[in-house]
């Protein structure tokens, strides 16, 4: 790091923290400005933030970890999220945006009733809002310690202690004054930058290994002649380091079974905080590009070039920061150090800004201040952000491997996705099912992580037994509990008026139409699939030189444009 590429970090951090508290006053005006900006963030923004939160810091560490350990093929360990979150666009953005709540919790008590329902929300909200969040935080802070370590710029600046707890306090006190002052308004605009900036740099970082490499051809001989080519596979074969099992589980459990299914989490926020449902629509599908099509290769390409230019490392998360520091001159590393500092600072403001609304909307004011006034919200609001991230901090240092780290937030409270589902399109599910579900996932997930003979099981194993485990308890406790009441699942059907069979009987009895037919979302949800996974598999086809691959990818991707423009006729003209 030289004198003129921290000048460029240096102008980095003056305008996020600038631009954050630019608009600090109109967050603050209540809580429903601080935690959804008054439902008036435009649907272009509100999806680049949506995108700019699903990666941090860790994000290029992690996929380099993956694709050294398992090749391409490796992230479909993430990958695998494109079906709920395509689900989420099209059928499930317009339902959470009629919801109008703050918090996916909140949803509970719309949902059900009774005390179940008040439990189930309380249960909700402190086990993702705080524990499980400071670790989704931590871990961001553990891939900026490793990226400060890699560059050596604990070394060379002088800070007193420990050297990368002082570096990483700096980085994440300078986020937390424009996020704890401004709410929603000041994380989604800073994401905008941040966005921005992130694919940037790793657009430039790759650029600068192909030139190395001599280009995609180059990298695939090398590859090859290094014994490497099962590197390049976009699916993996029997024998290969990511096992068969695991990667059926992805592809056929992951997506509906993950905790997060139906589009919850932070994700809501961004859903709640457009004007209305069509905007949450575009929202959710400018999110699916940006986040599969666009952010996917150039990472993958810096990790496939580190396995040619880089020795063996013990740690190959190492190998995108070390990458940077092979190649890039003076100015663009800073620049690309300044895009790293904005993947984590982007994270780190929406997760704290996210989990403050759970501590706030769903513990504070439910259970402790019903009546208490807005302002007095707002200062609850900016304590529980900073109180989160003090406890996030903490939680760092007990962590060594971010990717490890990020398997344990896949299958925490993993199978629970099917009842979160099922609640939008079934009147049945009650409280207890999904309270049930929530807490025999969780302790599911812990005991295949920390008891001995249950941890050195496959991946794809731990999917299948916390999914079919979880179901075990949750459906029997269904229907040995009672159904809610006629009254709550008729307010609830008129304020989201989901489609499908399942809520016939209420529909009869209320007369009220869906606001859409599911059949029709269904299949253009299909479509918008075939759409942002044909472009990204076509991309990948042209990296690793598969014309197959290309042509498949791209003609599914023309058939799943045609497919939805299709869908999206027939609805017009049935308005």
């Amino acid at each position: 790091m030289k004198p003129l590429d921290w000048l460029v970090v240096a102008g980095y951090l003056v305008g996020s923290l600038w631009l954050g508290l630019w608009v600090a006053r109109r967050g603050a005006a209540s809580l429903g400005e601080y935690f959804v900006g008054g439902r008036a963030v435009p649907w272009w923004l509100a999806g680049a933030s949506m995108a700019a939160t699903t990666f941090s810091v860790d994000t290029p560490l992690y996929i380099a970890g993956l694709v050294a350990r398992r090749g391409i093929a490796g992230n479909w360990e993430w990958w695998c999220f494109a079906g709920a979150h395509v689900m989420m666009a099209a059928v499930l953005a317009r339902l959470w945006r009629r919801a109008e709540v703050m918090t996916d919790a909140e949803l509970t008590e719309l949902r059900y009733g009774g005390r179940a329902a008040a439990l189930l929300r309380a249960t909700r909200a402190f086990a993702f809002g705080i524990p499980l969040n400071c670790v989704a935080i931590g871990y961001g802070m553990l891939a900026m310690r490793k990226v400060l370590v890699a560059l050596g710029i604990t070394e060379l600046v002088p800070l007193p202690g420990d050297p990368q707890l002082m570096a990483v306090v700096f980085i994440v006190a300078l986020t937390l004054l424009y996020a704890a002052a401004s709410g929603l308004w000041g994380v989604v605009t800073t994401d905008f930058l941040q966005l921005v900036l992130a694919l940037a740099g790793a657009v430039v970082v790759a650029a600068y290994a192909l030139v190395e490499v001599g280009g995609l051809g180059a990298l695939r001989h090398a590859l090859d002649e290094a014994g490497r080519s099962s590197a390049l596979r976009m699916v993996p074969r029997p024998g290969d380091a990511l096992p068969m099992g695991t990667f059926a589980a992805y592809i056929l459990l992951q997506w509906w079974t993950y905790r997060l299914a139906d589009g919850g989490g932070m994700f809501v926020q961004r859903l709640s905080s457009v004007k209305d449902e069509r905007e949450a629509e575009r929202a959710a599908l400018f999110f699916n590009l940006l986040n599969y099509v666009v952010r996917t290769w150039p990472w993958v390409i810096v990790a496939l070039a580190a396995l040619v230019v880089l020795p063996p490392l013990a740690d190959p998360e190492l190998a995108y920061p070390l990458m940077m520091q092979r190649y890039l001159p003076a100015g663009l590393l800073g620049l690309v150090f300044a895009s790293l500092l904005a993947a984590f600072m982007s994270t780190v403001s929406t997760q704290v800004n996210w989990g403050a609304s759970y501590a706030v909307r769903d513990l504070y004011q439910r259970f402790v201040a019903p009546e208490a006034e807005q302002a007095r919200l707002v200062r609850a609001a900016r304590i529980a952000t900073v109180l989160i991230t003090v406890l996030a901090a903490a939680m760092s240092f007990a962590m060594a491997d971010v990717g490890r780290v990020f398997r344990f937030l896949v299958l925490f409270g993993n199978g629970t996705g099917v009842v979160l589902l099922l609640r939008w399109f079934w009147w049945r599910v009650n409280a207890w099912a999904e309270w049930t579900a929530l807490v025999a996932g969780m302790a599911i997930a812990i005991a295949l992580t920390t008891v001995p003979g249950l941890a050195s099981l496959t991946f794809g194993a731990k999917i299948a037994i916390t999914t079919f485990g979880t179901m075990a308890f949750w459906i029997p406790v269904m229907f040995l509990t009672p159904a809610e009441s006629a009254e709550r699942l008729d307010a609830f059907y008129r304020r989201a008026r989901p489609g499908g069979p399942g809520w016939r009987v209420v529909r009869e009895r209320t007369g009220v139409e869906p606001g859409s037919r599911l059949s029709r979302d269904l299949r253009q949800g299909a479509a918008v699939l075939a759409m942002v996974a044909g472009l990204m598999l076509g991309i990948g086809g042209v990296v690793v030189g598969s014309a197959w691959w290309a042509a498949g990818g791209f003609g599914a991707a023309l058939a799943g444009y045609l497919g939805q423009r299709s869908e999206e006729r027939g609805a017009r003209s049935e308005e």
